[in-house]
């Protein structure tokens, strides 16, 4: 018997993992969630379930069945879901961020202890660069368990039900509160190891390493995302989608994003993929502003700019993009408009309270920091 185990309910986790799980064919599909109420629509349609796909030119509705969901936090199912780990031959956590590992690490390391060489995937889909690691370091090293990073550059949303009403789209069960809407990009990258080939969960693409990958992904395609929501937002835009009628906007992010980010990890990242040329990245950037601001997406500028805290972290999207650029010798003159705004939106308009503000949340005042600092300091 071949097992998936999916941790988290999300959009990543049903469109991506539980998706290519199930198109995989395995026998058995189990969903560790906390939601209560989720959980009981789910079993209430016998464990089926739908998510939407929007395209550049519609949305489309996707259907998964058998699908079997267990609250941790409840001790039968517990049980269960420690029985599924030890089985599990593939598994992904799609949690908010790795911050949630420790409410997850010791039922699954007890999984995996009762099977320690099964051999069994684990993707981390946390928005992390190292997310891997940290999940490795809180549930343990086992034998055959190979933990992988994974890059995934798909934008995607969660409705509640009145506006999947209103947009005629199904919600995930028919008595769920929320439904799921995401992109129809699915080249999701994955980290490679021994056997990584004979996985079943369908549409990943395993490489060799993913570190540059995922710095493409985070300060080039979360940066831009972002900066552009905090700059839709100072124009009163509510949706994503109305920055295609501000083209003049869009050229300036594609400068911070070709010409800023993409210079910067094509020095760095020279002759490790296509994708870390001046053409390839170019490509890949532009391919991205035009995603963002997809119609058929109904994508919230609140959504994109919200907890800022966390996204103007020392090695966030933000920071850790301005410390790239910096890094490679190139000024990241477009690129610091969007921590500017971002640090003014979270801390105010005073320059003392911001940089204490940003000093308390990167945890430290060196000489990068101060370097950090002076560029955006010049234009607050």
């Amino acid at each position: 018997m071949t097992t998936f185990l999916g941790i988290g309910l999300g959009p990543i986790q049903t469109s991506i993992f539980l998706d290519g799980a199930f198109r995989g064919g395995f026998d058995r599909l189990v969903i560790a969630d906390v939601d209560a109420a989720l959980i009981a629509a789910l079993r209430g349609s016998k464990g089926t379930l739908q998510f939407n796909t929007a395209s550049g030119r519609a949305v489309t509705s996707c259907t998964i069945t058998g699908v079997e969901t267990f609250n941790p936090t409840v001790p039968a199912d517990r049980e269960q879901l420690i029985a599924a780990a030890a089985e599990a031959d593939e598994v992904a956590t799609a949690l908010p961020s790795i911050a949630f590992y420790p409410h997850i690490q010791d039922w699954l390391r007890e999984g995996f202890g009762r099977a320690p060489d099964r051999r069994r995937f684990v993707y981390a889909a946390e928005n992390h660069n190292h997310a891997a690691e940290a999940l490795a370091a809180a549930v343990g090293a086992f034998p055959g368990t190979h933990y992988l990073n994974t890059v995934i550059g798909k934008m995607s949303g969660v409705f509640p039900a009145a506006e999947c009403v209103r947009r005629q789209l199904p919600t995930l069960t028919p008595s769920a509160d929320r439904g799921h809407l995401v992109e129809e990009f699915n080249k999701i990258l994955i980290q490679s190891c021994a056997g990584i080939e004979q996985r079943r969960v369908q549409h990943l693409i395993a490489k060799p390493d993913l570190l540059p990958f995922e710095e493409a992904k985070l300060y080039g395609h979360n940066a831009l995302h972002l900066w552009l929501g905090l700059h839709a937002q100072q124009r009163g835009f509510q949706m994503m989608d109305e920055i295609a009628s501000a083209p003049a906007l869009l050229a300036r992010a594609r400068i911070a994003f070709v010409g800023e980010v993409g210079a910067a990890l094509c020095r760095k990242r020279a002759g490790v993929d296509e994708l870390f040329t001046p053409a390839g990245f170019a490509a890949y950037a532009d391919d991205l502003l035009q995603r963002m601001v997809n119609p058929y997406l109904t994508d919230h500028v609140g959504r994109v700019c919200r907890d800022l805290e966390r996204k103007l972290g020392w090695d966030d999207r933000l920071i850790g993009a301005l410390r790239l650029v910096v890094s490679q010798g190139l000024e990241p003159v477009v690129l610091v408009e969007g921590a500017v705004l971002a640090a003014r939106q979270l801390y105010g308009a005073d320059r003392q309270k911001i940089r204490a503000g940003l000093a308390t949340l990167w945890g430290k005042w060196d000489d990068e920091a101060a370097a950090i600092w002076e560029r955006m300091s010049t234009r607050l």
